[in-house]
């Protein structure tokens, strides 16, 4: 320790003596004559430091400020100057149009409104209602923009009995109506690929107490701020405060379309400057109608699966079914009062919640005067009104838009579908495609409970035989699932519903062929391309000798097929499958002739469809016309009927294939329908592996496909399985005849069938086919078993034999 004072004393002795010997510079410069010592310098006060940093903080800021604020003035401008909201492409189904006399049962009509949405209740005041007494239905019709102008909503009432429609009348005993036609349903959408569902409307178009109550509600400022509120914050705050949470919100409708067409959801300060940022630049470039007319559309109310609902068009839609001008103010409350949260405030899910906000949205429509205060009570009076389910669904018939999108692509790119908002009105008819699912759905669970495959698939087209157009389309044994879509993509060998092609080919050679030209029912044995040899059986493994055309083909024999074919030559058989619209190749073989052939069950609804209208082919279309979302057309498709050649013919095969249902392998199709008069084919291919029936009515055309994916064998026919699909949809259908009319070429003439010869009516075994000219019998017999040749008959027994 001592040694330390030492130290310390001694180095404070050498600073004394340095400075009194002048030994250091410092104190010969202070000895200078004439310069004074200069003042120590004064440290700046605490205020001018915050002076200093508050200017250097300032000058920062604005230096990052103003390139921040120019970028999101950029950013706001070039969007809502380009703003364009991706629109899903809306597919309508076929409007139908009621008269009497229109073959239409309850049932039907049942469908159809559901399908469109309508809402069953007690006194149908609002459009979109309708009720119903046994055949009585009292229906509002909504307002719709059809290509030919704007329908107004209409109240009217209907009556159908005996599977048609009896009665069209104003309600209340008013006048007849020719004619109403409903509004078609929207069956699908063809969404945006970030899965936003919004219909757009101008400002013009909506409710004014949509408008004036939305400011009501959320921003009573709208007119006077300039994007941002500070009193409406400041009352915010408060009221949060006094709550001890967040209860009101300070932004403006400015800020909240900032919010949701520029940024994101997340809760921070950066966020919420750029907010008040955005939102001044915002009002500061456009006016009030702009920025409201654009809330009005992105506004977010709702959720259906992974689809966003935005706008209030959308969102009318969406939970009452209707067009957003036609709301009452107690839907224009619950509508406005969702923007506060439509998840929470859901009234699908939550309707005490949404009832009670609705009914505080109305009170403050009464509070600001836009309701007068009974007015508001008698609104809160009446229940929701939502309906239970969306009036549209997310492709509620998927296979049935696989095919539309299908002929769409062929004239419009995906993008187009997906973000221009077409209006794409289609041919299905919802209460013909009810029925289609039910029978593939039912009728597959049936033939499993008969010992079949509890796997089987199944596919089911329906079309209307004079204009091609697709009534119904199903895939899937599961109608509702999405993916392989058998009605389009299974390509099967179609077995024997590809026969009556081979017959038509011979009747259109009338000097060689009619339905009573006999032919072998034997072995034949064919060398194949490959070398080998080709040796068809019949389905009940036995030959039958000679018989008629008609005999083979009702009983579709295969021997006897093949004979007249191999007569007829495949090529002629294959150039008529193109003929009638088969694209892709077709083998030229001789097993073509039993339908060796892969087509789909579309196709062969096509092949079917020029037989079914007697000769009149028109390509089977989905889409009648596509709209922009303004209502302009931009395509029709139009029928495109190709009169085929010889339909003398076609007429003559039509009742052939009549005879198929009534005596031939068809035979229990009149039993399972329930109906007469229709014709038909059945299809089986080797080793049971596929099923089809072809069958059509005068006005419909139908056809069933049954087997397994993997094409393994499944104990199907034609008759066992597909027939019965086929018949569980036509069971639900109006079933008219097919008709007799034979066209210039052909006729009808009383044949004995055994004999080969022209009888007369009434005599024993005569009965009366069609022919095309020149293929009748040359010899004729009299009751009395007298022969005489057609250069024999008198004048009058011509003249009085033509039907």
């Amino acid at each position: 320790m001592a040694n330390k004072k030492t130290s310390g004393t001694r180095k404070k002795t050498g600073k004394k003596t340095a400075s009194k010997h002048g030994s250091t510079g410092t104190t010969r410069k202070a000895r200078r004559p004439g310069r004074k010592a200069a003042p120590a310098k004064k440290r700046p006060g605490l205020l001018a430091r915050l002076w200093r940093w508050g200017l250097l903080a300032i000058g920062l800021g604005l230096g990052l400020l103003i390139p921040w604020t120019l970028w999101l003035n950029h950013v706001v401008v070039a969007e809502f100057e380009g703003r364009k909201w991706d629109l899903p492409s809306r597919v309508y189904a076929r409007p139908l149009s009621l008269y009497s006399g229109l073959r239409l049962s309850p049932g039907a009509l049942q469908r159809e409104l559901d399908a469109a949405g309508y809402r069953r209740v007690d006194n149908p005041d609002d459009p979109g209602e309708f009720s119903s007494a046994g055949g009585r239905f009292e229906i509002h019709r909504r307002q719709f923009r059809f290509d030919d102008g704007v329908q107004e909503a209409l109240r009217f009432r209907v009556s159908v009995a005996d599977g048609q429609v009896t009665g069209l009348a104003s309600p209340a005993g008013g006048a007849e109506l020719g004619l109403v036609r409903l509004d078609p349903a929207e069956i699908a959408s063809i969404y945006p690929l970030h899965e936003e569902d919004r219909s757009l409307v101008s400002l013009a178009d909506v409710p004014e107490l949509l408008v004036t109550g939305l400011q009501a509600v959320e921003d009573r400022q709208f007119k006077h701020h300039y994007g941002v509120d500070p009193r409406g914050i400041a009352r915010a705050m408060w009221a949060n405060l006094r709550a001890g949470g967040a209860v009101q919100g300070g932004s403006t409708l400015t800020q909240q379309l900032v919010k949701n067409f520029y940024l994101s959801n997340e809760r921070t300060l950066p966020r919420k400057i750029n907010e008040a940022l955005m939102a001044l630049l915002l009002e500061w470039h456009y006016d009030k109608a702009d920025i409201l007319e654009a809330y009005l559309n992105e506004v977010f109310l709702g959720q259906q699966g992974n689809l966003a609902i935005h706008g209030f068009a959308r969102g009318s839609e969406y939970y009452f079914g209707q067009p957003l001008d036609t709301l009452q103010p107690d839907q224009v409350a619950l509508l406005v009062g969702l923007v506060r949260g439509a998840s929470y405030y859901n009234p699908r899910r939550n309707p005490e919640r949404a009832l009670e906000r609705r009914n505080r949205v109305l009170d403050v429509f009464a509070e600001t005067g836009l309701l007068a205060a009974d007015e508001a009570a008698r609104w809160k009076a009446r229940p929701l009104g939502v309906t239970d389910t969306p009036g549209f669904g997310r492709n509620r018939y998927a296979a049935f838009v696989d095919l539309v999108r299908d002929q769409l692509q062929r004239d419009y790119r995906e993008d187009d579908l997906r973000s221009e908002g077409l209006r794409i009105f289609t041919t299905l008819a919802p209460s013909a495609q009810a029925a289609a699912e039910d029978a593939v759905s039912r009728g597959l669970d049936d033939l499993g409970s008969r010992g079949l495959p509890n796997d089987l698939q199944g596919a089911l087209v329906l079309a209307d035989v004079d204009s091609g157009e697709v009534r119904a389309l199903v895939g899937d044994r599961y109608p509702n699932r999405r993916g392989f879509n058998r009605a389009l993509n299974a390509r099967r060998q179609v077995g024997s519903v590809i026969k009556p092609l081979v017959y038509l080919l011979a009747l259109e050679h009338p000097q060689s062929y009619s339905w009573l030209t006999r032919i072998e029912d034997e072995p034949i044995s064919l060398v194949q391309p490959d070398g080998s040899r080709w040796t068809p059986d019949n389905y009940d493994k036995q030959s039958h000798g000679e018989v008629s055309l008609l005999e083979a083909l009702t009983r579709s024999y295969n021997q006897a097929t093949v004979r007249l074919g191999m007569q007829i030559g495949v090529n002629h058989l294959v150039t008529r499958l193109q003929r009638l619209g088969i694209e892709h190749p077709v083998p030229a073989v001789p097993s073509t002739f039993l339908g060796a052939v892969e087509l789909t069950p579309l196709e062969v609804t096509q092949l079917y469809q020029s037989i079914a209208a007697g000769g009149y082919s028109v390509p089977l279309r989905a889409v009648t016309a596509v709209q922009t979302p303004a209502g302009e057309t931009l395509n029709r498709y139009p029928l495109r009927l190709t009169p085929q050649a010889r339909r003398d013919a076609i007429a003559v095969l039509n009742y052939g294939l009549t005879r198929v249902v009534t005596d031939g392998t068809a035979s229990a199709l009149p039993a399972l329908v329930g109906a007469e008069g229709m014709a038909g084919k059945t299809g089986t291919t080797n080793e049971r592996r596929d099923s089809w029936f072809v069958g059509y009515t005068r006005d419909l055309v139908g056809v069933a496909w049954v087997g397994l994916d993997d094409n393994r064998p499944a104990g199907v026919t034609g008759a066992n399985a597909a027939m019965r699909v086929w018949a569980g949809l036509f069971r639900q259908l109006p079933v008219d005849p097919v008709s007799f009319d034979l066209p210039e070429g052909a006729s009808w003439r009383w044949v004995d069938p055994v004999a080969n010869t022209l009888s007369e009516e009434g005599c024993d075994g005569a009965i009366q086919m069609p022919f095309v000219a020149g293929s009748e019998p040359a010899t004729a017999v009299s009751c009395g078993g007298r022969y005489e040749s057609e250069e024999e008959k008198s004048f009058w027994r011509k003249w009085f034999d033509k039907d």
